[in-house]
């Protein structure tokens, strides 16, 4: 099943989940502290009430900030025959990290989300939550390439790679992932999970 560079090949994500594998190893050590607990959160799946609540709003995000990780998510898992990250409430499983991730990595996370934000209105003249699926592609796709980048996209890279390793791990841990996506009974065993091993989260 093929996928453009901003969105990610179903068997492969998966396969990233179990293994835990993380992106560019050259990535800032917030980016491996919220994979891990975006990891941690999903094998927990104690979130699952609050995230699917009728009356959820954002801890984290501002609404306008919602609505682009629900762009930005549905872009990195699309809606085939199965649906995606936004029905999958994937953007909520963001915000439930977050909210429980350190001061410091949830600033990361937004200022990344806001530098986005300004290079899109840059190029298209309108925001991530307005843009179009076209316009995010070309936004994200040199984000997503492996290899160097220009300096001034350290924090746009950065950013993405989070964000897909979130969405990765929050898909595949809901209703949608498990049972639509992969057929599962609810009998799957997940890996164990050993956490950040970086000595200052722990």
């Amino acid at each position: 099943m093929a996928r453009s560079k901003t969105g990610v090949n179903r068997r492969e994500a998966l396969r990233t989940f179990a293994a835990g594998a993380v992106g560019a190893a050259s990535m800032p050590l917030w980016v491996e502290s919220l994979r891990a607990q975006a990891l941690a959160a999903a094998h927990a799946r104690a979130a699952d009430a609050v995230i699917v609540a009728q009356s959820w709003t954002p801890a984290v995000l501002t609404a306008p900030q919602n609505e682009a990780v629900i762009a930005l998510t549905e872009l990195i898992i699309p809606a085939t025959d199965t649906p995606g990250a936004k029905a999958a409430l994937v953007n909520r499983f963001v915000d439930r990290v977050l909210s429980d991730a350190p001061a410091g990595e949830r600033a990361q996370f937004v200022e990344g989300l806001r530098w986005l934000d300004d290079r899109c209105r840059a190029h298209f003249g309108k925001g991530v939550a307005a843009a179009t699926t076209a316009d995010l592609t070309a936004l994200l796709t040199p984000l997503a390439e492996e290899g160097t980048h220009p300096a001034e996209d350290a924090t746009g890279v950065a950013f993405f790679h989070a964000l897909k390793s979130m969405t990765i791990s929050g898909y595949y841990t809901t209703e949608i992932g498990l049972r639509q996506e992969l057929g599962e009974d609810g009998r799957m065993v997940l890996p164990a999970f050993e956490g950040c091993n970086h000595p200052e989260h722990q």
